[in-house]
């Protein structure tokens, strides 16, 4: 069965324009890449688990903020890999200037049997539109567009 994957998609009108929020991952990996690299924040989920709950959980995870609101669900994605991402969007304005994410274990450097803790997320972000079409994971474009169709 494909994996699955849940996330939350914030976003705020400033000055008659409407931003997102996007997450950069963390690690080595991802350091010094910012184009096609960011994300919705999500994580995969388990058949017991009910989506929207997992995509609350896993936004609280990556960023440290409970998100609450009105939540509008967007068309799911299917990825080249055949994960399928769930997602809904609601509004709002968190401060994001103190984001705290879960962490994850890596090898680092590769092969040198040390082994390092990364924040999962290293930083958040708003975006226009525009601007996070360029930002996003090519893949994740989708989600954007389903929202910009809805607002």
């Amino acid at each position: 069965m494909a994996k699955k994957s849940a996330g939350i998609l914030i976003y705020r009108k400033i000055d008659g324009e409407y931003e997102v929020l996007l997450v950069h991952p963390g690690g080595p990996f991802w350091a010094k890449k910012d184009l096609n690299s960011w994300s919705v924040p999500k994580g995969e989920f388990e058949d017991d688990e009910e989506p929207l709950a997992a995509a609350k959980r896993e936004f609280e995870e990556e960023t440290g903020i409970a998100v609450t609101g009105e939540f509008i669900e967007l068309e799911p994605v299917k990825q080249l890999s055949g994960k399928i991402i769930y997602t809904w969007a609601t509004e709002g304005d968190p401060d994001i200037s103190n984001i705290k994410s879960n962490l994850f274990e890596l090898e680092w450097p590769p092969k040198s049997g040390n082994f390092k803790e990364f924040p999962e997320v290293d930083r958040a972000g708003w975006f226009t539109f525009d601007m996070a079409e360029e930002k996003i994971i090519t893949g994740q474009i989708p989600i954007l567009k389903s929202l910009r169709n809805r607002i």
